[in-house]
């Protein structure tokens, strides 16, 4: 622990943990050991200083009354939330025990960590969770619930996670914000597209629903869920046949430009329009802006990609940079996310050779499954950094799962959330402020470092300490166990196959506080594709069973009678999934969880806004207010937020979400959803 922690009064530098790209530097000010502000780092090169309501007043969370000090023990029903106080000693000798027997009766596979990137810090996120986990043999979980479907699909096109530095969409000259609400969830790229604007660019944004993002825009184009792929192919088709394509970019930088040619003459405007709700006039408007413009830059979201289309649609959208060339103008090209750019050695911080054996995979998107249906059984579940009980989709199956009375379930938290009411063991976990870790961003291009600004909250530890301890319990001699947490991030960034960590150190980062990488352009230059060149047509994906060239596959229609709307569960402005939404200052920033539905299918149901609704299908149910208007397509319905039970136990909504995994990556399908809605009787 650094001298910040000796010190009670001052203002000391500070990054942000949470799971966002814009991963903003921070000053935290602090009087009699306590902060009491916490404000932008006008230094940062990036953020500059700005930040949003959920960091501004994190210090809520961090003194709110309701956070947890001291570790608990159940003494009531599984889900009830009953507790007494019990010891560190206490909860560490009861999981050890409780786990030495599982191991000697049914195997370490029995044993189940899940987690996820609640703190985005990498050794609190994958550094000694993974080593202890590794050591001990237990299922592996495989972190698919965000973007694993994007990514994949990105990955097909364009080698990783390579985009263009976000720093240089100032010289954008036009932007397209595709399927993110980058208001509520990547501010400070709305911060550069606004500069950008000044300069003359327009802004324009496509989405299943006018949000914040939305009515910010120039103009804003509404589209069918899960039809984005279609659109992207039916603006192709316009670019070919109107000769608005670089041919010689085609030829040096891409393979399959000559097979996408003819591939995308099926995807004709009327046809597109008719799959996407998108004017034929608006695409043919669309794609001449497009291909009229050299430095178009598109930020893609991932809000397309929760669809079981997802990985195919991203693989699409990637492509469309390349028929303009505009990866080769100042702020041209696209974002997905940056994350490649920044690799470290996840192989030292993770340490899996440290597995005894290969272990069983298990997708997080499948808990629910997991725990009641997986042979042998999971007989021991440890959540940290995440709370499945309100994120996992299908939550009324997972909540079942979490019920088992011969489940033993240890929950590592800041607060007693709802998966933490289930559980036999709750650890009272400390914030990002309280610990030493190294962040990197995926979307700009800086490493950044935390160290300790505040002493650690009761007796909450860290994912670090917690691990430390259990490994010591379980008798495990390792040296990776035992590892300082500078050790940790010292041989994080010894990573030599990187050249854009080159320099980059535990010591300069103490120094620094943040460290732009050494990243090259992407052109010209080899991609990490297998032909070098961006793949329009991908051998690789043919091998695999995909088609080889972008393609719209519908989704598939679920099999449970008349489910007349398509649900949307997307993101609010004032929490991050379920952080901040068991604290009430942000809950009234919020108000109050909404169904956002057309006005056309409100009037065929009665529903006038304002109303409370009922929306339903097989997999569960849940109630919210109506918000009636335009703001989304007939046949969509669009909520904010995971409100879940601290609302009034009726906004689950990812009591209505599906489990299914997605075309690529085993990645989540949360958008894919149907329900029927109606209203609340009186």
């Amino acid at each position: 622990m650094n001298s910040y922690t000796l010190q009670p009064d001052g203002v000391f530098p500070s990054v942000c943990s949470l799971d966002c790209p814009d991963q903003c530097g921070l000053l935290v000010h602090k009087k009699e050991g306590r902060i009491v502000k916490i404000e932008g780092d006008p230094s940062h090169p990036v953020t500059q200083g700005a930040i949003c309501n959920k960091v501004r007043h994190m210090a809520h969370r961090i003194y709110d009354e309701k956070r947890l000090q001291y570790p608990l023990k159940r003494v009531g029903r599984k889900g009830e939330g009953r507790f007494e106080r019990i010891t560190w000693d206490e909860a560490i000798d009861t999981i050890v025990a409780r786990w030495n027997k599982i191991i000697a009766e049914q195997g370490a596979e029995a044993i189940l960590p899940y987690s996820f990137y609640g703190n985005m810090g990498r050794l609190g996120t994958e550094g000694m969770d993974r080593r202890f986990f590794h050591r001990l043999g237990a299922s592996r979980l495989q972190y698919t619930i965000c973007q694993a479907a994007g990514t994949e699909g990105y990955n097909y096109t364009m080698g990783g996670g390579f985009g263009i530095d976000p720093e240089d969409t100032v010289h954008a000259e036009l932007i397209i914000m595709w399927g993110i609400n980058a208001v509520s969830t990547n501010m400070h790229q709305v911060v550069l597209a606004e500069k950008a604007r000044k300069r003359g660019a327009k802004i324009v944004v496509i989405d299943v629903h006018k949000n914040q993002t939305g009515r910010w825009a120039d103009w804003f184009i509404p589209v069918r869920p899960g039809t984005d792929a279609a659109l992207a192919l039916g603006l192709m088709h316009i670019l070919f046949a109107e000769g608005l394509t670089d041919e010689a970019f085609l030829e040096r930088y891409t393979v399959g430009h000559a097979e996408l040619r003819e591939h995308v003459r099926s995807y004709d405007p009327a046809s597109v329009a008719e799959i996407t709700g998108v004017p034929v006039e608006d695409l043919y408007r669309l794609a001449r802006m497009y291909g009229g413009t050299k430095a178009s830059f598109l930020r893609i979201g991932n809000g397309p990609q929760h669809h079981d289309n997802g990985g195919m649609c991203i693989r699409t959208i990637a492509c469309l940079p390349a028929l303009t060339g505009a990866w080769l103008y100042p702020g041209g090209g696209a974002i997905k996310g940056n994350g490649s750019y920044l690799e470290h050695n996840a192989q030292a911080l993770q340490r899996p050779d440290l597995l005894p054996k290969q272990t069983r995979r298990i997708n997080m998107n499948l808990l629910g499954s997991a725990l009641l249906e997986l042979d042998p059984p999971v007989a021991s579940l440890f959540v940290y950094n995440s709370n499945p009980a309100v994120v996992a989709p299908h939550a009324n199956k997972v909540r079942e799962g979490l019920a088992r009375e011969d489940l033993l379930t240890v929950v590592h938290e800041l607060f007693l959330t709802e998966t933490a009411a289930y559980a036999d063991l709750v650890l009272p976990a400390t914030s990002a402020f309280e610990n030493t870790d190294f962040y990197r961003s995926y979307w700009h291009h800086y490493v950044q470092i935390q160290e300790p600004v505040i002493e650690a909250y009761g007796e909450s530890k860290s994912n670090v300490e917690v691990f430390r301890l259990l490994a010591a319990a379980m008798g495990f001699e390792d040296e990776a166990l035992r590892d300082t947490e500078a050790d940790m991030i010292r041989q994080a960034l010894d990573y030599p196959r990187n050249e854009v960590l080159e320099g980059m150190t535990y010591e300069k980062l103490a120094g620094q506080q943040f460290l732009k990488g050494k990243v090259k352009p992407l052109f010209p230059g080899r991609l990490h594709t297998p032909s070098g060149k961006i793949e329009l047509y991908s051998k690789t994906m043919e091998r695999r069973g995909f088609p080889p060239l972008p393609t719209y596959i519908p989704l598939p229609v679920e099999d449970e009678g008349d489910l007349p709307f398509l649900f949307i569960p997307a993101p609010n402005h004032n929490f991050l999934n379920s952080t901040f939404a068991h604290n009430d200052k942000h809950v009234r920033m919020e108000r109050e969880p909404k169904l956002h539905m057309n006005e056309a299918d409100a009037a065929a149901l009665g529903i006038a806004n304002g109303d409370r609704v009922r929306v339903w299908n097989a997999r569960g149910e849940c109630e919210l207010t109506a918000a009636v208007g335009t703001d989304v397509l007939p046949g969509v319905a669009v909520s904010q937020g995971l409100w879940a039970d601290g609302k009034d136990g009726k906004a689950l909504v990812n009591a209505l979400t599906p489990d299914r995994v997605a075309d690529m990556g085993g990645g989540a399908v949360f958008f894919s959803g149907r329900v029927r809605i109606e209203k609340c009787a009186g």
